[in-house]
């Protein structure tokens, strides 16, 4: 988390968008609570979102265009045999907003991207729903970390 923070106070919200395309959980939480104390200048909280929420549709649309472009080798490694049944479960029972349902499920968030890809979703339908998808992320957890600064402080010490 130190070294998250380092990254953060050293490049500001670029390091939250950057972040935000591999791992954004622990990013936008920590943004969030600096983002209450204004490190991020005027309207932190708006900056930390927008730049969450696009943090992650480029990450998300690294793994859909990874997955579309490389599905027949993809399709071959045993990670994608193994989370083939339970992605397609997910797929089969919630269709194409299974996508803003994954962003909260640790272990196929990264996944589905790929299974989406190489299913071969029509791409503005995948990038409608995840951006959706992502603007809810953004905001909930930016969210939690701004409004729930002084108990996240409280728990982790302060990391300013």
């Amino acid at each position: 988390m130190e070294h998250i923070n380092e990254i953060i106070e050293t490049f500001g919200i670029f390091a939250v968008f950057a972040l935000c395309t591999v791992e954004g959980d622990i990013t936008l939480l920590l943004s969030g609570v600096m983002a209450h104390s204004s490190f991020f200048g005027p309207y932190s909280f708006l900056k930390v979102f927008l730049a969450g929420m696009f943090g992650g549709i480029v990450g998300d649309n690294v793994g859909y265009w990874i997955g579309r472009l490389f599905r027949t080798t993809i399709k071959d490694y045993s990670f994608y045999k193994m989370a083939r049944p339970r992605i397609e479960r997910l797929i089969d029972k919630f269709g194409g907003f299974a996508i803003i349902i994954s962003k909260y499920i640790y272990g196929i968030r990264a996944a589905m991207c790929l299974f989406y890809g190489i299913g071969k979703m029509p791409y503005v339908r995948f990038l409608f729903l995840d951006a959706i998808s992502c603007a809810i992320w953004a905001l909930m957890l930016a969210g939690v970390g701004y409004f729930f600064s002084g108990a996240i402080t409280g728990i982790i010490g302060d990391f300013k």
